[in-house]
Formats: structure tokens, C-alpha cells, sequence
């Protein structure tokens, strides 16, 4: 499939390649000038982007390049796409480029006018080749498309994404969980897809609830839907020490949130089985502030929260008895995750977390100072060890106060 990017037409390519490579159809993108959007788009998704031998080219001239470059790669024809905003019959314009005599022809297009897939499920994948083709086949049809984010495997989990019929982007080195979920937000935003349903590739999320999550959303135009192991509905069997530490690491979570009251808490703020609508992965899609690893789930919250979003749940079943399941111990994610929340409150509150304990240090190191003259006074007798405690109460008070001040003040100006 050929395509010309402009200057104003890069999300429309962004699409256009990815429903192609969709439909296993491989596609040669011309700029008509250098360095356009829809050009750098398509080399990230792995589009073959050809450069004109001059700028500012007529329509006609673009395409005949393509087609001349399609013939030396050794294509048999070239579909001309050149109105992105229509949907590629691709069964149809096989058949007529096949009865056609010339090259290079237009495709056909479905009745359906609009090209970004309502429902996109996308995939982090990392070293799963034994489990990612049953979840792209338990995805499939469930989803417009089926996208695989691999993060640098170095099994054949691409093959077997790629066997399944799901679209694959890969990562060259791996850049961590986080890391992938960034790459599912760009490109589901440039996509225009409606909905963005994230799952593992371990197998632990059905991909039969899809359609739970993404009507949830619809039908409370929620902006966030968490598949929840803790909602009714959910069978999820945990056991005590991982259900102790989710409820630690949830409770943590929802208070650096500042919800307080238990009906507005969000009751599963670590699962990753999630829905987004096109406004949270837009905004998602551009957050910086989302981290490469593990914690990139709350920090996910963290904008949610900033940006107002509201954020509903539905009980969904994950199965922990899978062979591929994640291989980090429990207690070191745990406290990852902890480190984490503690860290971005740190950021968020610093009043909270160091001005009021910093005041509180003081007060407590003056009381001290006081009790310390006081016994002098009284008795004559420098109390030393008091003397000390006064002194390290108050000062540690004194800097945890000042860089509160600090930290709020950089927080504010930074907005």
C-alpha cells in the first residue's frame, strides 16, 4: 500500500499503516517534504519511508516514485491510498488490483466512512512466546485490532504475536513495563482509536471481559475502567500475603491520592487490566511523568487524579496459576511500589509529608530545649544527652519545614 504523508494529514498515516500491517499488507510512505509528521510516524511503526529526489512535488509524481520503488522491491502492485479518511476494503482491492492490467491502483473502500478502530487492545509483551498467540486469539474478537508492544524479547514472541494476526511495534532494547505502556498510548492515540484496552501477554487477564470494561466505560462515560479483583463479580483467588500487600499497597496509594472516604476509593489501583477513552490517551500519550517500570500503574492514577478523570471499576477474574506468569517476587514489587507512592507524595505533598511532620519535629525539639534550661536551671546540671536530643529534634524539624517550603514552591511555579 502506498501512501503520501503532508504536513497536516500525520495521525491519518499513523492509522492507515497500522490497519494495513493489520492486514498483513506492507506499506511504502513519500513525504512531500522532508521531515513531515505522518513520515517519522510511519518509520516508528516500521512503514518503508521513501525520500523524493526534490521537495514539493506534484501529486502525480509522488506516486509514480512509489510505484517505481514498489517494483524494485519486488511488489506485485501498489494500492494507491490517497483518502485516508476512508476504510480499505483489503479482500476487495486484492481481487481488483489482481483483474486489473495496471501497477498501481486505487483500492477499494467499505461503505463506512472513518478509519480509527473503536475498540484497540494492546499488549507490553515481554518473553512471552508461550502464551501471547492464545491472548491474541482470545483478543481478536473482542477488538477492532490487536496491538503487541514487545519490549526487546529476545524469544519469539514477535513470530508468535505476528502468527496470531496481532500488529506487532517492537522495541529494540527493553525499556520496562512502563516503557511499553507509553508506546500503546502513542500509537492508540495515533490511531484515533475510541478505546484503549490494556492486557498482559501472560495470560493472567481474560480478554473475554474486554467488552466489559469498554461498555462500563460507555455506558458511565468514564474515562478510566479498571478490571478489579476485588469488585463483585471477581473470582480471583488471591492468596493471604499477596492480598495483605494489595491492600496495603491500595490503601498507601488511595491516601497519597488524598481520598479518604472509602466509597471514593479506588479498590484495585494495581491491576493493569485497564479501558481509556480518547481523552486519557491523548493526555497519556504526552505525560513524560509516567515511569519506565512497574510504578507507571499508579503514576497512570497520578494524572488521572490531576487531570480529573473519573475512574470506575468492574470485577474481572485473574488467574495466578498461569505457567508464564510474572517473575518478580511479590515483596520486592511490593516494595517498589511503595518507594514509589512515597517518592511522588514526596513531589506532590511536601507540605503534608515534610512541612507537618517538620513543624511537629520542632515543636517537639523546642519542648525538649525547654525541659533542658529548665533542669539546668532548677538543678545546675547541664543535662548533655537532653541537650542533644533538643538540638537534633529541632534542626531536623527546621529542615524538613524549609524544604517543604521549597519543594511546594517549585511544585506551584512548575504548573
Amino acid at each position: 500500500m502506498g501512501v503520501i504523508a503532508t504536513a497536516d494529514n500525520g495521525n491519518e498515516v499513523a492509522g492507515a499503516v497500522l490497519r494495513a500491517q493489520s492486514h498483513d499488507h506492507d506499506v511504502l510512505v513519500i513525504a512531500t517534504d522532508p521531515g513531515v509528521e505522518g513520515a517519522r510516524f510511519a518509520d516508528q511503526l516500521g512503514a518503508t519511508v521513501v525520500v523524493p529526489e526534490h521537495t514539493r512535488q506534484r501529486e502525480d509524481v509522488l506516486w509514480q516514485t512509489l510505484a517505481n520503488e514498489a517494483r524494485d522491491i519486488g511488489y506485485p502492485g501498489l494500492l494507491t491510498h490517497g483518502t485516508l479518511s476512508r476504510t480499505i476494503d483489503y479482500e476487495a482491492s486484492v481481487a481488483a488490483a489482481t483483474e486489473s492490467t495496471s501497477y498501481a491502483v486505487a483500492p477499494e473502500f467499505t461503505a463506512a466512512v472513518g478509519s480509527a478502530p473503536t475498540v484497540l487492545a494492546a499488549i507490553p509483551a515481554y518473553n512471552e512466546a508461550k502464551t501471547i498467540a492464545d491472548v491474541v486469539a482470545e483478543a481478536t474478537p473482542h477488538a477492532d485490532e490487536v496491538l503487541v508492544v514487545d519490549d526487546g524479547s529476545s524469544d519469539a514472541t514477535v513470530e508468535q504475536a505476528l502468527d496470531a494476526g496481532a500488529t506487532v511495534i517492537e522495541h529494540e532494547t527493553n525499556k520496562g513495563y512502563g516503557g511499553a505502556l507509553k508506546t500503546a498510548f502513542q500509537e492508540a492515540d495515533l490511531a484515533n482509536a475510541a478505546h484503549l484496552v490494556i492486557l498482559d501477554g501472560d495470560g493472567q487477564h481474560d480478554p473475554s471481559d474486554i467488552p466489559d470494561l469498554v461498555e462500563q466505560q460507555r455506558a458511565n462515560d468514564a474515562d478510566i475502567v479498571i478490571g478489579s479483583r476485588f469488585e463483585e463479580g471477581s473470582e480471583t483467588e488471591l492468596p493471604l500475603y499477596r492480598r495483605f500487600g494489595l491492600r496495603v499497597v491500595n490503601l498507601l496509594t488511595n491516601l497519597s491520592l488524598g481520598v479518604v472516604r472509602r466509597n471514593s476509593r479506588i479498590a484495585d489501583t494495581q491491576s493493569g487490566f485497564r479501558a481509556y477513552n480518547q481523552q486519557a490517551i491523548a493526555s497519556l500519550a504526552a505525560d513524560s511523568g509516567v515511569g519506565d517500570h512497574m510504578g507507571a500503574s499508579t503514576d497512570i492514577l497520578y494524572h488521572a487524579h490531576k487531570q480529573g478523570y473519573t475512574v470506575e471499576e468492574v470485577g474481572t477474574t485473574i488467574d495466578y496459576e498461569v505457567e508464564n506468569a510474572s517473575s518478580q517476587h511479590p515483596l520486592s514489587h511490593g516494595l517498589q511500589l511503595v518507594n514509589n507512592i512515597l517518592r511522588t507524595v514526596e513531589r506532590e505533598r511536601p507540605v503534608t509529608v515534610l512541612g507537618v511532620p517538620g513543624f511537629l519535629s520542632a515543636v517537639v525539639g523546642l519542648g525538649f530545649g525547654y525541659a533542658t534550661f529548665s533542669n539546668f536551671l532548677n538543678s545546675g546540671v547541664f543535662p548533655l544527652g537532653l541537650a542533644l536530643v533538643s538540638v537534633f529534634f529541632t534542626l531536623a524539624g527546621i529542615f524538613a519545614a524549609f524544604t517543604a517550603i521549597i519543594l511546594h514552591s517549585l511544585e506551584t511555579h512548575s504548573r
